[in-house]
């Protein structure tokens, strides 16, 4: 097991034992220590070898010998049998949305709820109302985490379908006799959530039963829903769907582009080629109805449609088709146009890495500043900061910042923004940072007009730099507030305030959806990784394909400017 799979195993232990009624701060030594675990910098495999892994602060002997035992074998007896020793459906609820381990404990202990269907059934019959803290306002909330939950189980995020892809897209590209291989779907184009797999492949016919055998058997697959002349579909451990398409190779480029571009990216693909006497499917570009036009690869069917190449990020009907007869698809931002990286965290919040670790991270990822944003003191949870502490890691910083040469630590916040609109930070503690990022942690449940207020209020304080993740929401978590995004981009051109694209895989918060608005007013995108710890900044590359997606250029993007450009806003804007 590597240190990601290791530290999810422990953080789920911790729920667990909060779901049994455990003691508190054992169930919090599991999460800490999972959050210790992904912290690391070093290949946990030669920590266990070497027996350095007892060494490490906050791993207690009876942790280091569980995440031993996984590491060396791959599981754990204690978790297998913590596991059982709890009903599925509890553990199942935890997924429920503002429904937590305390909570579930409560209403099982009181009533027998096992399942998320009693849970349904008892708050539509107002079952929980002689329950403390479980009154009608409650209960409705319950039931639109359900409803949410339920919308959304048959989706994965992003990064999650990438990582059960990736090896299998690697063994089918391996296999001797397949020629050309690629990802395609909404994988490809890179959507925020997943529904399931999808492989295109290119190979002689007579070896298509070997080649769908070969992948009906790697590891990590779990069950064969369906094979035929031309695909094998299956179900991952994970519990992702994942087909394999094949055709011969003369057929790839055009199923290779069938199975990218959406619905409604396909529809208009057709009608193009229609008006044009042509019709292109997944079997070819054909005029004459049945003469084909050969095409080696998706160059190539753009081309012969008089269109520029569409990357697969665009391929949404948003206006790429029209774009691409023109040849004017923009020239998309790259990770290699980010000159820094803002919005992170460290231990002076909920980090799980020191601001010296974090910013000596980033230096060698060869970035050229890096914005430490912790926790304004409001979110209790996240251990956010007090003005006095504010003060001392200022000092740290300032100590930090003679150290280096061509790198700098810029002083940030993420401050919230409080219920009327004001920042939980007085103006005489925000002027002391270089820039703010304004979020909302707190009361995602306002009505929509209360929130837009709340929203736009927090970005009319001159201090506000950054509007950190606007909707709140978490992918598949919860939704966030209930925002106008269009009004919220017209407030930030107004007020001059950047808005963040939230690359962390949870959030991608602006929505793509909104970016191009967001370029047509001038608003700068700052593409922020929310990191937690130091592998959190390599979201990063998540974040540009978000960015891409919604139409983004390097000259649109905040931190894709130099460390002075970005000092000379933040100064200009407070001036």
């Amino acid at each position: 097991m590597d240190k990601k799979q290791v530290s999810t195993i422990l953080e789920e232990i911790g729920t667990l034992l909060e779901l049994k009624g455990e003691n508190f701060f054992k169930s919090r030594a599991y999460e800490r220590g999972g959050r210790t675990i992904l912290s690391l910098s070093e290949d946990i495999s030669d920590l266990v070898e070497s027996g350095e892994i007892r060494k490490i602060e906050g791993i207690g002997s009876a942790l280091a010998d569980k995440i031993t035992e996984l590491v060396t074998t791959g599981k754990l007896e204690y978790y297998e049998k913590l596991k059982a020793s709890i009903p599925p459906g509890l553990v199942e609820m935890t997924a429920i949305p503002g429904f937590g381990p305390k909570k579930i404990k409560k209403v099982y202990d009181a009533l027998d709820i096992k399942t998320i269907t009693e849970l349904e059934k008892a708050c539509k019959e107002d079952g929980l109302k002689e329950l403390e803290g479980f009154g009608k306002t409650t209960q409705r909330n319950i039931l639109q985490g359900i409803e949410f939950l339920r919308k959304h189980k048959e989706r994965h995020l992003f990064h999650h379908a990438l990582m059960a892809a990736q090896p299998l897209l690697e063994a089918v590209r391996n296999h001797p006799k397949v020629m050309r291989a690629e990802l395609a779907g909404s994988l490809r184009r890179k959507k925020e959530t997943i529904k399931d797999i999808d492989i295109v492949a290119s190979a002689r016919d007579k070896d298509v039963e070997e080649i769908m055998h070969f992948f009906s058997t790697q590891p990590g697959v779990k069950k064969v829903t369906g094979k035929g002349p031309t695909k094998c579909s299956v179900v991952l451990e994970k519990g992702i769907n994942a087909d394999l398409r094949i055709l011969p190779d003369d057929k790839f480029a055009f199923i290779l582009h069938h199975f990218t571009g959406s619905a409604e990216h396909n529809t208009a693909m057709r009608s193009l080629a229609k008006k044009m006497g042509m019709k292109v499917s997944e079997y070819g570009l054909f005029k004459n109805e049945d003469e084909l036009i050969p095409c080696k690869d998706e160059r190539g069917i753009f081309a012969a449609l008089g269109l520029s190449y569409i990357p697969p990020e665009l391929r949404e009907d948003n206006g790429e088709i029209e774009a691409a007869a023109e040849n004017n698809i923009p020239a998309m931002v790259e990770l290699a146009d980010i000159k820094g990286i803002l919005h992170c965290h460290s231990t002076w919040s909920d980090g799980a890495n020191t601001l010296e670790e974090m910013a000596l991270a980033t230096q060698e990822m060869g970035y050229q500043y890096f914005g430490i944003c912790d926790h304004s003191e409001i979110v209790v949870y996240a251990r956010g900061m007090t003005p006095e502490q504010v003060k001392e890691q200022h000092a740290e910083i300032d100590e930090l910042n003679k150290k280096f040469t061509d790198f700098k630590i810029l002083k940030g916040t993420e401050c919230d923004i409080i219920n009327d609109g004001s920042l939980d930070y007085p103006d005489e503690v925000l002027a002391t940072f270089d820039f703010v990022v304004a979020s909302v942690h707190t009361n995602l449940h306002m009505s929509g007009d209360d929130a837009m207020n709340r929203i736009i209020k927090g970005m009319q304080n001159r201090y506000v730099d950054i509007l950190g993740h606007p909707t709140g929401r978490l992918l598949s978590g919860r939704d966030g507030l209930p925002l106008d995004m269009y009004k919220i981009i017209d407030a930030a051109a107004e007020y001059n305030v950047v808005i963040e694209l939230n690359a962390s895989p949870h959030r991608f918060d602006i929505d793509w959806r909104y970016c191009k608005y967001a370029k047509e007013k001038g608003v700068l995108i700052s593409i922020n990784p929310d990191a937690h710890s130091i592998d959190g900044i390599n979201d990063m590359e998540y974040g540009i394909g978000i960015a891409q997606k919604g139409w983004l250029e390097r000259k649109n993007i905040f931190n894709a400017l130099s460390l002075a450009a970005v000092e000379t806003f933040f100064k200009r804007k407070r001036a």
